[in-house]
């Protein structure tokens, strides 16, 4: 009798384990986009989200050791390394080259990399790669900017891999941090609805993703949305992103239209100028219509002041 309920109690807590297994396995599985829209991609106007997007800074080839300008820009074999508290993350081949690149992606595929971090193979994607902001972003903007990188130069060549040290090299858990951290809803509204405002978020929230580096992230890498655009630790260690929200030091006393400059000129209202990482930034910014600049200024005056 003793060895029967022995077996019992063993078979219980073989099914639990087998249970709790499945609900992991089940929390964790990525997560897909299954339909796009009826949309005609559009390479003209995905240059204007690739600008937007910042994509050269991070997967255009360096130079000689440096950051990529002028039309090499426009080569995006990768291998630029992306410091953070959990290690170098190295940006990968994001050009149309068919074995080395996404060239031979399909749209859903990219469309899901981008606003959902997965991989066409059906992997995570780290969250350096900033989908969470992406995921923010008109799925119709994605498609035009898929349009776009497909014009562009083929380049051969896989960027070196990076290696994380355990626990963070378990990619599977990532759908379990992706459960807290991916939401494609507004961070913040505009109340009555603005178009500009409407057009600003869309950019900083989404495509520009100003909160990946403006904002302060939990222990575990998620932004902290309650303190949204509120200044950070710089990823790489070194010195203090700064809060650009209407109560930040310094920006607190700029105008729209001196943002605005500042993202076309890189000068600030007392005439210095842009630098460190902010300098890909603003070039990236330049590049777009005066528009969006604009669109991007009303915005940041109206997000809630942090101080």
């Amino acid at each position: 009798m003793a060895t029967k309920c022995a077996r019992a109690r063993v078979v219980r807590i073989l099914f639990g384990v087998l249970l709790l297994a499945a609900i992991g396995w089940w929390l964790t599985a990525p997560r897909t986009i299954d339909a796009l829209p009826a949309h005609e991609p559009d390479a003209v106007a995905g240059e204007r989200i690739f600008h937007a997007s910042g994509c050269a800074s991070c997967h255009a080839t360096p130079v000689g050791g440096k950051r990529a300008t002028g039309e090499a820009k426009r080569l995006l074999g990768g291998g630029a390394g992306l410091a953070s508290p959990f290690g170098t993350f190295v940006a990968p081949n994001i050009s149309p080259d068919p074995d080395d690149g996404i060239g031979g992606w399909t749209m859903l595929e990219f469309v899901n990399a981008v606003q959902r971090g997965v991989s066409p193979d059906g992997r995570h994607y780290y969250p350096a790669f900033p989908y969470t902001s992406y995921a923010r972003m008109r799925t119709e903007d994605v498609m035009d900017l898929k349009a776009y990188l497909d014009a562009l130069p083929a380049v051969s060549g896989k960027a070196e891999r990076f290696r994380l040290a355990f626990p963070w090299s378990l990619r599977r858990g990532i759908g379990l941090w992706k459960w807290w951290n991916l939401d494609d809803g507004p961070v913040v509204s505009s109340d009555p609805p603005d178009a500009v405002f409407e057009r600003g978020r869309l950019l900083v929230e989404g495509a520009g993703h100003c909160g990946e580096c403006h904002t302060p992230r939990g222990r575990l890498g998620g932004l902290d949305y309650a303190r949204w655009l509120a200044g950070a630790s710089s990823m790489d260690g070194e010195g203090r992103v700064p809060n650009i929200t209407p109560a930040g030091k310094g920006v607190a006393a700029w105008s729209a239209d001196d943002i605005a400059y500042y993202l076309e000129c890189g000068f600030t209202p007392d005439f210095d100028t842009v630098g460190g990482d902010m300098v890909a930034v603003q070039e990236n910014m330049a590049a777009l219509p005066a528009e969006d600049r604009a669109a991007i200024a009303a915005y940041l005056k109206a997000v809630p002041a942090i101080d």
